[in-house]
């Protein structure tokens, strides 16, 4: 059974599913998930590909995109492959027969089927909608912020797009639908500075003198609901742009008016600058949330604000558009740097207890957020200045807690000289109203806040290490461990600054352990509260034993009561392991780009998920009424198709793509950390990826030089599965080395890919780039591969004076004309490579093309020719020469026989059987009179070898049996040349026989007309050559006397 499934697992999909139909023992292997996992693994290799194992597969494949995915992989590893599903309830067998038909099609990339519009650029109700469309967002600037809303249901055709450019403050919307930006975004549009046209000198990132904070202009886009835009100078300020109104609007900043007593600490905004953004794309955590959370702004300060879009509908219509709703100090003096929140939160999550909100500031820690903030009913009739909004969102702010991964604490620079008594391995943070705190305590946390928000960035880099703003994280909020946890923080260490490396870490928290910090069982104390030998009299005065009581309390007996958490006193323990993600064989390299998976089902967590919510997968399910009678046999995460796996990919400055899988092996214990190594590495063509994009079927990278490309991370392939658009001139290259060069160390690139978004539905190939200004738009069909495949090449243009097609070229610009230069010149080489695979099949099936030229192939004709002739022309010699000698032994008998007769006539036979040579035997005479001469010799034989069957005169006319061949009266006569006539009857036989006086031959007719039965006898031939008594002349009738 083994070695049939082994064998099984060579075929393609369709044979493999024809070959159930063989017998019963057939239907069993095939049916059977085994044999199609392992015929998964064969194809799709994942991280056991290497340009080794898969030459074999580039060998027969080539470059053409028909048959890019016609080879096999010999090296099958028993493992299971790693991936995500591309439909909800998957099995091995419709994954590897979808996924191998979406990657054909993509690679034919015919267009897909949607109505036709004739304001699509090149398109009308003749012509089939063109698979890309290309239009200007006119914003004059590169796009690198991008949000699609694909649509659902009857809208699914129509994508909406929202495009912005972080470095002049634009946004436009677009509609496929019709081709163009809208209107929304380029009317009342607001001009804004950075921080380099305020400070030509100055230095990001808080180096340099590091007395200030600043960041390039911070931008985030939702396509339903606006954008949100923050000025990283200084004294910045928050715009937002509500999708529903024309112009915008300036959100409240900070106001100097402390209150100790409340917590609200003393913030200079004059010296405060925006770091992050972040807008809502869904209305999910709008609705849990009752409206308090639409919008987040991270400061140079630690501190993070949230705004509303305003109460509507079963909202609270008391809450304005744009108001401020709460505000929490996470890291006073360190800036929050990004901003991660899950857009598909929902209420079973939050009775789950899962993290929604996640912040990183600058020394790499991470807060996270587990609850929803309560806000107080306040009598709304009269109207509330700015200063009460901020109040009360400072007091909305306290309901909920931020809680520090504890593994991501800050680490302090050793002192050996203990020159400071500080531990600034500490940080405070706003507190929450579940430690009851009493009003001398929280006076005192203000105060020691106050203190920290006065510090420089100077001061955080020279007491902690791992200073870094440019860092990167991402967050699989959707990681479930099965135990009410899993939920991972991905932080990258891009390696941008002078002296440091890219490093990446993965932190994975576990719930519902009591671990203490040597990895055994035991209770612990909560890892974001201080224990009580760190907690110090400065910040709460003087600690007693009553005050200590919120710091030993587990938290989850401070949620608030209005919350329905299912956990035990000892169960909220979040620890977090730690997994390092490696870059082997990459050296020193610089990330530029990151990206996860987005697809539908690798956002869904494991009770979420459809495949292991199925009756079949729950062991109180029967098995009778399970459609999975198999699957209910096995639960767990382990048996779905793809193992629930998400994919993360990296981009570095030399043009290679990282991929790893999100929810790789975790650590055993708790202060072990393993590594996780690459799903694959892709090493593009592109000098460096500037943008990446990920869905469950492919990877999408966009480089520097406008290269778009699309690969397949299980890695059927090693090339591209297509070219989406290609690099632009070299001209423009030199351009955005220029760019590059400025002195900052970044500048505009209008030739690069700025932004990708692919749609969420894996099973539907459409996305968006951007490219400088522009926006390339693509949609192919997902069932080209069941198509008719052609092998002939499409005409590039139409024929001249034709008017039924246009040329494919209609865009306008150097550009676009070298673009298209580039894609002919692609197809070129393409259609060359074509040729020559084709020129070597022949050749080695026939033989074709082997001696080359015209003139040779000739040549070898014309020997080959020559050779058959003298071949021929002996094989009749050595013929001839043995049936002469069989003709002289029957002639020395003296005995007249029909059986000694030459079966096969000719000149040398002639003269060797009857002893005497034709007149014409040396020459002389030409090719044809010899042929008629062979003709009537054998049909003379072939008369003498049959019986004569008659009697009479007949038989009185043949010489007796005993009359030797000597006797028989034989003349010879040089006969002329036949007559071009196409008739060859009787009557030209008996003119040349009695011209001639050939008796042989008037013999011969006798014997014939004998035979057929004729009465009337032959005339005999006078001397001149007539039949005797013939009476007149002409062409009648003779008469005989």
């Amino acid at each position: 059974m083994k070695v049939l499934t082994h064998i099984l697992s060579y075929l393609p999909p369709s044979s493999l599913s024809s070959a159930a139909l063989v017998s019963r023992r057939f239907y069993s292997v095939v049916t059977a998930p085994h044999a199609w996992r392992i015929a998964f693994s064969r194809f799709f290799p994942g991280p056991n590909a290497s340009p080794a194992s898969l030459g074999g597969i580039q060998a027969r494949s080539g470059t053409s995109s028909e048959g890019c995915f016609d080879g096999l992989d010999d090296g099958v590893h028993s493992g299971h492959p790693v991936f995500a599903r591309l439909t909800a309830l998957a099995s091995w067998r419709s994954e590897y027969i979808l996924r191998t038909r979406l990657l054909r099609s993509l690679a034919r990339g015919k267009p897909a089927e949607g109505p036709g519009n004739s304001s699509l650029p090149r398109s009308s109700s003749n012509h089939s909608p063109p698979s890309v469309v290309t239009y200007n967002s006119q914003l004059g600037s590169l796009v690198n912020h991008l949000h699609a809303n694909f649509g659902t249901g009857p809208s699914l055709r129509y994508p909406r797009f929202m495009h912005g450019a972080d470095d002049v403050g634009a946004v436009s919307t677009s509609n496929l639908h019709l081709g163009k930006p809208e209107s929304w975004g380029l009317s009342g549009v607001r001009t804004f500075v950075q921080f380099d046209t305020l400070d030509p000198g100055g230095t990001h990132w808080g180096l340099g003198p590091g007395d200030v904070v600043a960041v390039p202009n911070v931008m985030d886009l939702s396509q339903p609901f606006g954008m949100i835009y923050g000025e990283g100078f200084p004294g910045g300020r928050v715009y937002f742009r509500s999708s529903e109104e024309m112009r915008g609007r300036y959100l409240t900043a900070s106001v100097e008016s402390p209150a100790m007593e409340l917590g609200i600490p003393k913030i200079t905004s004059l010296f405060e600058s925006v770091c992050s953004v972040w807008i809502a794309k869904s209305s999910n955590v709008r609705l849990v949330t009752g409206g308090l959370i639409d919008m987040l702004v991270g400061s140079s300060y630690g501190i993070l604000t949230a705004y509303s879009f305003g109460g509507t509908g079963v909202l609270d219509p008391r809450i304005g558009r744009g108001e401020v709703t709460c505000r929490w100090v996470l890291s006073p003096g360190v800036p929050i740097i990004s901003i991660q929140v899950d857009d598909c939160y929902n209420t079973k999550r939050r009775t789950q207890g899962r993290i929604w909100a996640i912040a990183l500031n600058a020394l790499g820690e991470v807060f996270y957020l587990e609850d929803i903030p309560k806000r107080r009913s306040s009598d709304r009739s009269r109207t509330m200045d700015e200063e009460q909004l901020l109040k009360l969102a400072w007091e909305t702010g306290r309901t909920v807690y931020w809680s520090l991964a504890e593994p991501t604490r800050r680490i302090a620079r050793a002192d050996p000289y203990n020159d400071t008594k500080e531990d600034w391995s500490y940080s405070p943070r706003s507190s929450w109203n579940g430690m009851n705190l009493t009003a001398e305590q929280l006076v005192t946390e203000t105060q020691d806040i106050t203190k920290f928000l006065a510090f420089k960035p100077m001061h955080f880099r020279k007491v902690c290490e791992g200073w870094d703003m440019r860092r990167r994280f991402e967050i699989d909020f959707a990681g479930d461990d099965e135990n009410g946890g899993g939920e991972a923080v991905f932080v990258f260490g891009c390696g941008l600054d002078e002296g440091s490396t890219a490093d990446i870490k993965r932190f994975i928290r576990c719930k519902n352990e009591s671990i203490t910090e040597d990895g055994d069982s035991g209770e612990g104390c909560p890892s974001d509260i201080l224990p009580a030998s760190q907690l110090k009299d400065t910040l709460f005065g003087e600690v007693t034993s009553t005050d200590m009581d919120w710091a030993v309390m587990p938290r989850s007996l401070l949620i608030p009561p209005d919350i329905k958490c299912d956990l035990q006193a000892n169960e909220d323990m979040d620890h977090w392991r730690i997994t390092e993600l490696s870059l082997p064989n990459l050296g020193s390299v610089q990330i530029t780009s990151t990206a996860v998976d987005m697809s539908t089902f690798a956002l869904f967590s494991a009770s979420e998920d459809p495949l292991l919510d199925m009756p079949g997968l729950s062991t109180a399910s029967s098995p009778v009424c399970s459609p999975l009678q198999q699957a209910s046999q096995q639960s767990g995460q382990s048996y779905v198709p793809g193992q629930r796996a998400r994919f993360i990919a990296a981009g570095t400055a030399t043009g290679v793509v990282v991929v790893w899988n999100m929810r790789g092996p975790v650590s055993n214990t708790l202060n072990a950390t393993n590594e996780l190594s690459p799903v694959r590495i892709i090493h593009t063509e592109s000098p460096q990826i500037f943008c990446l994009a990920l869905s469950a079927l492919y990877l999408v990278h966009g480089g520097n030089d406008g290269l778009v490309q699309a690969w397949d991370t299980l890695a059927s392939n090693m090339l591209p599965i297509r070219t989406l658009n290609s690099r632009f001139s070299s001209r423009a290259r030199r351009r955005v080395l220029q760019a590059e060069a400025s002195i900052q160390g970044m500048g505009t690139n209008l030739f690069a890919a700025g932004a990708i978004c692919l749609d969420p539905d894996p099973t539907v190939l459409r996305g968006v780039v951007s490219l400088g200004a522009h926006l390339r738009y693509w949609s192919y069909s997902s069932s080209a591969a069941d198509q008719y495949a052609r092998r002939k090449r499409r005409l590039r243009r139409s024929e001249r004076g034709s008017n039924n097609s246009s040329d494919r070229f209609s865009g306008t610009g150097r550009g676009a004309l070298a673009d298209y230069i580039e894609n002919e010149k692609l197809e070129l080489a393409r259609e060359k490579e074509s040729r020559r695979k084709e020129r070597e099949r022949l050749a080695g099936r026939f033989g074709v093309g082997l001696l080359g030229s015209e003139e040779e192939v000739l040549a070898y004709a014309r020997m080959l020719s020559e050779e058959t002739f003298r071949a021929d022309e002996e094989r009749k010699r050595n013929e001839t020469e043995g049936q002469n000698d069989e003709v002289a032994g029957s002639s020395d008998g003296d005995v007249w026989s029909s059986e000694t007769a030459t079966p096969e006539g000719s000149a040398v036979g002639w003269s060797s059987a009857l002893g005497a040579s034709p007149p014409d035997a040396g020459g002389g005479e030409s090719t044809q009179a010899e042929m008629d001469l062979d003709t009537a010799e054998a049909i003379r034989l072939s008369l003498l070898n049959e019986p004569i069957h008659g009697s009479g005169s007949s038989s009185a006319a043949l010489p007796p049996k005993n009359t030797s061949l000597d006797t028989f009266p034989i003349r010879y006569v040089t006969r002329r040349s036949p007559s071009l006539s196409p008739s060859r009857g009787t009557k030209a036989a008996t003119a040349a026989v009695g011209e001639a006086g050939d008796l042989d031959l008037e013999y011969a007719l006798r014997l014939s007309l004998i035979e057929s039965g004729e009465k009337e006898e032959f005339p005999v031939l006078g001397g001149d050559g007539s039949p005797a008594g013939a009476r007149g002349k002409g062409k009648g009738k003779m008469r005989v006397s």
